[in-house]
């Protein structure tokens, strides 16, 4: 593998490990469907402020969101939904693999 394709595939990476936490999933999905201020997706969460502003930061430093500070609240939302198509991706392989374990049982 060259470097440049070395370049990519950490790149592609990043991003990924960024999403790998279901908090953050969280976080996305509900950007997802609207802009929203930390202290209401600490609330959504169930997390404090500062933990959720720590998830945030990953996802902002993986260029999944960005940030709009307004006054003293900083809003977020998603930089690129295409994102969220992943989560159909994912969904897909849930349910393929539920059912192939179901067949598998079912023997």
């Amino acid at each position: 593998m060259d470097e440049e394709t070395r370049n990519l595939f950490r790149d592609r990476a990043a991003v990924m490990k960024a999403l790998a936490h279901p908090t953050r999933l969280f976080i996305v999905d509900q950007l997802g469907k609207r802009e929203t201020c930390v202290c209401e997706l600490a609330t959504m969460t169930g997390a404090d402020m500062s933990t959720v502003s720590k998830h945030l930061l990953i996802l902002k430093s993986a260029g999944i969101v960005e940030d709009d500070k307004r006054g003293l609240q900083v809003f977020y939302r998603i930089k690129f939904p295409c994102v969220l198509k992943f989560f159909d991706c994912i969904e897909g392989v849930l349910v393929a693999s539920a059912k192939e374990r179901l067949k598998r049982y079912s023997k």
